[in-house]
Formats: C-alpha cells, structure tokens, sequence
C-alpha cells in the first residue's frame, strides 16, 4: 500500500514553490519594519493555552531574528484572580477594574512578575540563552502612575492600588534593545504620591503609553476577536483599516471590552506610533500574519486616509512580486484594496 504521506517531484516542487512565494510576500514588510521597534500587547486566551503561548514565543524569536525589535507588554488577570483564590483574598470588581486592595497588590506583583513574566521569557530563551530578559514596570521607574477611583450608577469607589500611567521612562527597556534582548514587561507602576507602593494598571494602556515612549512604528494588540467590528455582532462588519477621526467617531458605540483596546491604540497612533493593529490571538503565529502577509489578522488604526494608498501600493508590490510568469490565470488573487480578511 503507497505511503501517502511520501510526495511526488511534483508535488514537493509545488509545495517548494508556495514556500518560496509566502517568503517573498513578507519582502516589502521586511524592508518597512527591519531595524524598527514593534510593541506587542500580550493577553487574552494566548496566554493560557500552552500551545498559543509557544507559538507567541516563536513569534516573537522570529521577529528579533528578522531584524525587528520587539517588546512584550503583559497582563495576567487570570492568573491573578487564581492565586488570589488560593490564598483566600476575594477578587471584587468595580465599573469592569478589579479592587486592589494593600493585600491584594502582593499578589498581583508577584504573580505578573514571578510567574506569567518568568513564564514567558523562558519560553522565548528555549530558542537561544539570554534572548528574552524581564522588565518590571515599577522597576526603574518605567511606569509612574496615580491612584484612580471609578464611579457606577453616580456613586464613586475607591479601587486602592490601581491607577493610570502618568509617565514612562522607556531607558531600561531601550537598554535590553541595545543588548540585543527582547524585552518582556509587565504592567505595574510605581505610585507617583507613594513611591514605595504599586500600582496594578491596565495592560492594554500600559502597552500603549509605551510604545509612544519608545517612538514605535507599531502596536499590536492580541485579542480573543478577529478584529473590530462596525456593526456588532454581523460579523460580515469586520474592519480592515481605520483612521483616527473614524475610530474616534466610532468608539462610544463599541462593545466594553473593546473600549479599553481601542482607546489604547487611537492614543499610540495620536501619539506618534506608525500604526496599531488589533489581532485575534486564538490564531497560531498571528503576528507573524499580521506583519509579514497580505491577509494580515486584525484591525490596524492609522493616522489618517492617506496611509491607505500605502497599503495599496506596498499589496501591489507583493502581487507583482509573487504572481510569477508561469502561474496559470486564476491560480492566485490578490487583494490590492487593504490587508483583506476572508468574511
């Protein structure tokens, strides 16, 4: 009995054939990005499935390798809210932000910097020692912060230990740049009043506050969604590319989780970082899909209409480059109107 799995000549020239024209295809967006700092927000069920996570790492080993520079920003809720469990401390939310009790923070330090951060610089480092090292945001001063409180249904609540980024000192992280490592950050400030105590501050503002401190040339945002939606929840709504002044129209009517995400990327774009994409994290080796291919994986805000002809232009060059004399007519399509995604 033939073993399907062994190719014909045919065949594996075929399949040679598509590798070399996936390859291809990330020329242009080799030649835009390489030498340039890129901020990756990581969260969402990328950080709790096992095999998500290693593709992350991947992911972003292969950036550094293709001449980016990327940067980890992440949260932790879910491990937060089980090892407050564990220890008895019960986790209380207010208007969507967890209260953060003297208590609480302990944990919240200890588990955003001793275990997810660990987790994830280790998994990076399995492809090569001391590719990936941890940089605390209460460390060194990179986040400052103040306390914020929240008011729901017209009554104010003290959340305790969280609060807003009010400053960034990216020295520490720029420094593990300038060694070659990617940097791994977690989402804590220090206290501008009390610089002896914490803050536990949002993960998507923390990325974002970041990346327009480092002068990013982009933002990526990993979400559980394929991208935002106009209309929610048609799902034929999706958005490829949206400017400033649309998303600016467009965000009180966006879903709540969504605010957070989208608020974070229109100010890094208002702020002076090249573009900020939101990309569905549930997908293996999305940021690689996002930066090297047409297709792209998400939602990307841009400064303004113009950069769509950017776009236009560089998906062009790609089907140019790609679409080779010999492909049969009909064989391949390329879309030239926006990083397109299948509806």
């Amino acid at each position: 009995m033939a073993d399907d799995s062994v190719l014909s000549k045919e065949e594996e020239h075929e399949l040679a054939t598509v590798k070399a024209a996936t390859l291809i295809e990330s020329l242009p967006w080799l030649k835009r990005f390489s030498g340039k700092i890129v901020v990756v927000k990581f969260g969402g069920n990328a950080m709790v499935n096992d095999d998500l996570k290693r593709a992350f790492a991947e992911d972003m080993v292969y950036l550094r390798y293709a001449g980016l520079h990327p940067v980890v920003v992440h949260g932790g809720g879910p491990q937060i809210s089980a090892a407050l469990k564990e220890q008895g401390i019960e986790s209380e939310f207010r208007g969507g932000y967890r209260v953060t009790t003297t208590e609480a923070i302990s944990v919240v330090r200890d588990v955003l910097a001793g275990e997810v951060n660990r987790e994830i610089v280790d998994l990076m480092n399995e492809h090569g020692e001391g590719l990936a090292v941890g940089v605390f945001g209460d460390g060194g001063s990179l986040f400052t912060g103040e306390k914020k409180g929240v008011v729901v249904d017209g009554e104010y609540f003290d959340l305790g230990h969280v609060g807003d980024i009010t400053h960034v000192d990216p020295s520490g992280v720029l420094a593990a740049i300038e060694a070659g490592r990617i940097p791994v950050v977690s989402s804590i400030a220090i206290d501008d009043a009390h610089p002896d105590q914490a803050l536990n501050v949002n993960a998507d503002a923390a990325a974002g506050a970041l990346a327009i401190a480092l002068k990013a040339s982009k933002l990526m945002m990993l979400t559980d969604v394929p991208g935002l939606y106009r209309n929610w929840p048609d799902r034929d709504s999706i958005v490829d590319l949206i400017a400033v002044e649309e998303l600016r129209e467009l965000l009180p009517s966006l879903e709540s989780g969504m605010i957070p995400k989208m608020t974070a990327c229109l100010d890094a774009v208002v702020g002076g970082v090249g573009g900020a994409t939101i990309i569905d994290g549930r997908i293996p080796h999305s940021i690689l899909l996002e930066v090297f291919t047409l297709r792209g994986a998400g939602t990307e805000v841009i400064p303004d209409p113009s950069r769509r002809t950017e776009n236009q232009m560089t998906h062009a060059e790609i089907g140019r480059r790609v679409a080779a004399p010999s492909t049969p007519a009909g064989k391949h399509e390329y879309d030239t109107t926006g990083k397109g995604h299948e509806q």
